[in-house]
């Protein structure tokens, strides 16, 4: 007979015992029960089940029964408390595990069902031991006489839903407000709330004769065992602000509040929330996942648990560490992967793209089996155990009752979703070893200084200016911020500097590069986290060193502002380039997230996520991914979207001020490259306000202001937000001398007054600046108002030869005084044949034919100007392509400048002198010749 044979006979004979025993309590007869075969699966799968149903034979009523019921822990009853807490966690329990069987109940169910029970138990037995300690020494109240109350957190499995059948529960105990007990025999909060915390762990964790309900585990509270049991709030917030640790982060990802006072529970969560999660890309949490995970490690093998599922190799803490380590790393800026569930956690890093799909979906599988597996390891016999037993009997039971012909079958099964498992979280840990490592040389230059060292190093692998370098990492190595680096800091630096110095020299520009990136390590040196990233994540370093040797403006952003170091390693960074509407989403959805009335906390948000979009942006066109001219016209997006959010906040704060005025509101217009989609990175913006209220109008608030005197305050209010400087710097820089009467003008004009200025006083050259003007944010009456104003402006009939002296004379005049061209330089802005040439050129167009062409007055960018003239036959249809390419260069060329803070100048070559022959030609063709000296030909 074969062993596989002698193990069925075996489980046979067991199954008959349990069977008999199953009939002789059954309150009915079994033997004709339809249930029998689900009975005979469920006495292969777990004795506890069956020992529960023979000592609670009522339960074989309700096994189906899917809802927890509440625990009833009587006031008059105390002594009783136990054994009805613990029968009935056994009857909930094995419902559990008779779904389980049955195949009612997938393991997300069964786990979710374990965490109900905990909770039911939990918030029972709070609230059945508040009475008793309120009777002996009164309610715990603050000094404002507001009584105070226990807050149980749950940690762990059970903070995230997802409780072991039969798992301990991880607790921390904490109270909101120091204060003294109101009765006979007055305690203080930290004595009352220890004393029933200390009762509630007695009530749930000692071992009866009815066994336990749930075994209690204090150890992750502040200083662990040797800790108080119970803090305030602030001791808390205090703990963690200076104690804290990594694995406390680690912990602290699945809290939650699951008996007594939740809503004050959930107000601590929201206060640790920056220990949790850090507002950048924070890569050090693998410091603390590399420390847990080696000291797991070593107790594995000194235990010999190679076979354990939970701690073992490839088991369920590697999945649990893999994606809580990726939360941590990101969710600080991505609030979306703050899930305190795995399942949904690992789903959310999918839908970021943080995780590839497939490999999700891998270990989404491992682990609903491995956690499947540890259920009924469990449920034979209501043990904390998380390996397969030794005796075969059991093995077998085990692999029978989940399906498989004997054990050898499960093991095969298992063995493939650990080494799934493994192999991710593998490549998590040695994501840094994966990169190209640098010269030895370089790194045994790097740890000699500041002292040793040799400059000829520097000069062999490729800088040219060797010594000003050598000199420039000197002084680096000397300065405080390195001298007084952690030794894990400083490791950190060591590993860095020399990639650094190989990235470098291996770049377009190494003699540029290299000064920039220190000035950034510079910057952050005090900040591990940053040199954590760059560390761990080769694209980071690569990344940064590209951007230093191509863009001094980016440089100089990173260093002033290392939270874009995260835009290095964005998945976003590499892939799909947000467009206008996803920048629109991206910022509505974070100014749905400002703080209220915090304006400072606001702008800062707002200028932090302006930085990373326009850095984002910014990489895309350096990286060729994003044509320059749409680089510009999601700049102006962006600036869109943010003025429309600041608008509301000013009219919020003037509302609270002084009211509103009834049935008018205020319009931003875009004037400029901003209103033709054009802005550059660091443009100003040109703004120009509108309003629509009757002269004698005024706000309704209890501090009211005429019409004018309100818009205007609003405007100032608005410019004011726009150039407040916070921590993440200021949003824009804005011009409003584009408004009527320029300097000397209103800061805003009614449209009344608007209307008559472009009617009777208007320049030529304002007008040609309505051709790019566009509403950007306010009310939608007075942007429509405005787009009728500057229709019937660009439609009316106007002498043709005094409009072409007028834009020649202008365009000659800013020639004059702004062309910055030479010899070896062709300014592209101001220069003959260059952008306000083609600009001046499609204006003038504008104004001398939209009366005939209405098509003209609706682009307002270059690119759509010079389609619609093509289009109403007024340049030759031949030369729309060559003067869209034309254009198209020249932004390319003037954003390369902007990018490396050059003005822009440029060389000629064959290319721009191309282009630039192209816009002079059609200038020319059209009657207007820019040229400084020839006449109007």
């Amino acid at each position: 007979m074969s062993e596989r044979d002698t193990l069925e006979r075996s489980l046979t004979a067991h199954v008959g015992r349990a069977m008999a025993r199953l009939k002789e309590a059954a309150p009915e007869p079994l033997a004709a029960s339809d249930r029998m075969p689900a009975l005979e699966t469920l006495a292969i799968a777990s004795d506890f089940a069956i020992d529960t149903l023979v000592r609670q034979p009522a339960l074989f009523d309700s096994l189906d029964a899917s809802v927890v019921t509440v625990p009833e822990l009587p006031e008059d009853a105390a002594a009783d408390w136990p054994a009805l807490l613990r029968r009935w966690r056994a009857r909930n329990s094995t419902r559990l595990v008779w779904r389980d069987v049955q195949g009612l109940d997938d393991v997300d169910a069964t786990l979710a069902g374990a965490s109900r029970i905990a909770d039911q138990a939990l918030q029972a037995g709070v609230q059945a031991l508040v009475g008793p300690l309120e009777k002996a020494h009164g309610l715990v109240r603050n000094p404002d006489g507001q009584v105070q109350s226990l807050v149980v957190f749950g940690l762990g499995k059970l903070g995230g839903h997802e409780l072991n059948f039969s798992s301990d529960v991880d607790l921390v105990y904490a109270f909101p407000e120091h204060g003294v007990s109101d009765g006979a025999r007055p305690l203080d909060a930290e004595a009352w709330f220890t004393r029933l915390g200390q009762r509630l762990a007695q009530l749930l964790g000692d071992v009866t004769g009815d066994g336990f309900c749930h075994r209690v585990d204090l150890r992750l509270r502040p200083f662990g065992s040797s800790g108080r049991l119970a803090l305030s709030f602030g001791a808390m917030e205090q703990y963690y602000q200076r104690e804290g640790r990594d694995w406390e982060r680690y912990a602290w990802i699945k809290a939650r509040p699951v008996a007594g006072d939740l809503a004050a529970g959930q107000r601590l969560l929201d206060t640790l929330r920056p220990f949790v999660y850090r507002r950048y890309l924070d890569y050090s949490a693998l410091d603390g996942l590399r420390e847990m995970k080696a000291l797991i490690s070593a107790e594995v093998q000194r235990r010999e648990l190679a076979e354990d599922l939970k701690l073992g190799p490839g088991g369920i803490r590697e999945v649990e560490f893999l994606v809580q380590a990726l939360q941590l790393i990101r969710a600080g800026r991505e609030p979306p992967l703050r899930g305190r569930s795995l399942l949904p956690a690992l789903a959310a890093l999918a839908e970021a793209g943080h995780v590839k799909p497939a490999t999700a979906e891998r270990l989404a599988s491992a682990y609903r089996y491995l956690r499947r597996l540890e259920n009924r390891v469990q449920m034979l016999a209501d043990q904390q155990v998380h390996a397969l037993p030794d005796d075969p009997l059991l093995r077998h039971r085990i692999a029978r009752g989940l399906g498989y012909p004997g054990e050898r079958e499960l093991l095969v099964e298992l063995d493939g979703h650990r080494g799934v498992v493994a192999e991710e979280f593998a490549g998590l840990l040695e994501a840094r070893r994966r990169r190209r490592a640098p010269e030895g040389s370089l790194v045994t230059y790097w740890r000699a200084l500041p002292d040793g060292g040799d400059a000829a190093v520097l000069a062999a692998v490729g800088f040219e200016n060797a010594p000003a370098q050598d000199a420039n990492l000197r002084d680096f190595a000397r300065t405080p911020a390195v001298r007084s680096l952690s030794p894990r800091g400083r490791q950190r630096l060591d590993n860095v500097v020399p990639e650094l110095l190989a990235a470098a020299a291996r770049s377009q520009a190494p003699d540029a590069a290299l000064p920039r990136g220190l000035t950034l390590l510079q910057a952050i040196t005090r900040r591990t986290s940053y040199l954590a990233l760059l560390d761990e994540q080769p694209a980071a370093l690569a990344r940064l060193v590209d951007v230093t040797a191509r863009s001094a403006l980016l440089s100089d952003r990173l260093a002033a502002h290392p939270l874009l170091l995260d835009e290095l390693l964005d998945t976003r960074a590499a892939g799909p380039v947000p467009d206008a509407d996803e920048i629109l989403d991206v910022v509505s959805e974070a100014s749905s997230r400002l703080p209220p009335g915090d304006v400072e906390a606001g702008l800062n948000t707002l200028n932090e996520l302006r930085q990373a979009i326009g850095f984002r942006l910014a990489l895309a066109t350096m990286g060729l991914r994003l044509p320059p001219v749409q680089a510009a016209s999601r700049l102006a997006a962006l600036a869109e979207a943010l003025l429309a959010v600041l608008l509301r906040l000013a009219e919020d704060d003037m509302a609270r001020q002084h009211g509103r005025v009834p049935g008018a509101g205020l319009a931003v217009l875009g004037y400029g490259s901003l209103g033709g989609r054009e802005l550059g990175f660091g443009s100003d913006l040109d703004l120009v306000f509108l309003h629509d209220a009757p002269p004698d109008a005024s706000s309704d608030g209890d501090r009211p202001l005429d019409a004018n005197r309100y818009f205007g305050r609003l405007a100032q209010r608005l410019v004011s937000l726009l150039g407040t400087v916070t921590g993440a710097g200021k949003l824009y820089e804005v011009d409003v001398r584009l408004r009527p009467d320029g300097a000397q003008g209103m800061l805003v004009s009614s449209l009344e007054s608007f209307s008559d200025y472009q009617r009777q006083r208007a320049w030529t050259w304002e007008r040609q600046a309505l051709v790019r003007a566009r509403p950007m944010a306010g009310a939608p009456a007075v942007r429509e108002a405005f787009d009728r104003i500057r229709r019937d402006t660009l439609q009316a009939r106007r002498d043709p030869d005094e409009l072409r002296t007028d834009v020649l004379k202008m365009r000659r005049r800013m020639r004059n005084e702004l062309d910055r061209s030479n010899a070896a330089r062709f300014d592209l802005k101001q220069g003959e044949g260059g952008l306000v040439d083609l600009e001046f050129l499609l204006q003038a167009l504008v104004l001398l034919h939209a009366g005939e062409h209405p098509s003209l007055c609706e682009p307002r960018d270059t690119p759509g100007l010079l389609q619609a003239a093509a289009a109403a036959g007024l340049l030759p249809a031949e030369s729309l392509q060559p003067l869209l390419d034309a254009h198209a260069l020249m932004v390319d060329m003037g954003l390369d400048c902007t990018l490396d803070q050059r003005p822009r100048l440029v060389p000629p070559d064959e290319p721009l002198a191309a282009a630039r022959a192209v816009i002079r030609d059609a200038c020319r063709a059209c009657g207007f010749n820019f040229s400084a000296t020839d006449g109007p030909g």
